[in-house]
């Protein structure tokens, strides 16, 4: 004899769920449709908007105008997504503190970059120097090859590469040695209190004018510094060159003056 086994579902409980998905599809399937929209006419704005900061950016660094553009994008679809789930049904007031505490956390931990950042910004915008200028600071001196988001590099006269970061650059001292095209260099030495000035000049000004990458004018200067009566004297030999190649002259004119006081030492 066969025992009848029950079914699973009984007609009842097909129809609860039927009656429960169809209240559910009623109550989502117009916020689906409202955020789907949403988000296609938010994106196409979004993307309309990001031309127009494009755009407007474009007098700017190429690499500050896409990065700024960038951002903006970037915020604005993150705000977009976050109100399409909201009509949706989701709950988003957790999201949200989320991704504050994050940007937080992110700040915190980036703020020397941001730091870098917001100098970068500076120079770009107000531009205390631009490529191709020859600058010191922060205690080194080169001829700037790049200026990105957050550094900038410099080539120094010995050929490294230096690279300055932003924000402690556009917080500091900075020499912009392009305006005027010129830089001074000056050598020191002690020499005996007894020195003829006049005959070291007469010597030792043609000799700093035939130095190489020294300019003309103003006229090379050898001067007195400091004296100690009955020791010795410090006499400066002043030239001027080209910005970057300070270290250069300034190798060269100590090398000649060597000479220069050898072949007088010897000749005596």
């Amino acid at each position: 004899m066969l025992i009848p086994t029950a079914s699973p579902f009984s007609a009842v409980q097909v129809n609860t769920y039927v009656e429960r998905l169809t209240s559910l599809v009623v109550l989502y399937l117009p916020r689906l449709a409202a955020a789907i929209l949403l988000l296609v006419v938010g994106w196409w704005v979004i993307s309309w908007l990001s031309r127009l900061v494009a755009e407007a950016t474009a007098r700017l660094d190429v690499s500050l105008s896409s990065f700024l553009t960038s951002m903006f994008s970037i915020l604005l679809k993150v705000l977009l997504l976050i109100s399409a789930a909201g009509m949706v049904g989701f709950q988003t007031t957790s999201f949200v503190a989320i991704l504050g505490a994050a940007g937080l956390a992110v700040g915190l931990a980036l703020q020397g970059t941001l730091a870098n950042f917001a100098g970068g910004v500076l120079i770009l915008v107000f531009k205390p120097f631009t490529v191709g200028d020859v600058i010191e600071s922060q205690g080194k001196s080169g001829t700037v090859v790049a200026i990105q988001i957050f550094n900038t590099i410099l080539l120094s006269s010995q050929g490294d590469t230096v690279i300055l970061p932003n924000g402690a650059t556009s917080n500091g001292v900075i020499v912009n040695k392009a305006h005027p095209m010129q830089a001074a260099v000056e050598v020191q030495l002690e020499l005996d209190s007894t020195t003829d000035l006049d005959a070291l000049r007469q010597r030792a000004v043609p000799l700093m004018q035939r130095t190489s990458r020294v300019l003309p004018t103003p006229l090379p200067q050898v001067s007195i510094v400091s004296l100690k009566p009955g020791a010795t004297m410090t006499a400066a030999f002043r030239v001027h060159t080209t910005p970057g190649q300070e270290d250069a002259v300034r190798n060269e004119l100590l090398e000649e003056l060597q000479q220069l006081f050898a072949k007088e030492e010897a000749s005596k």
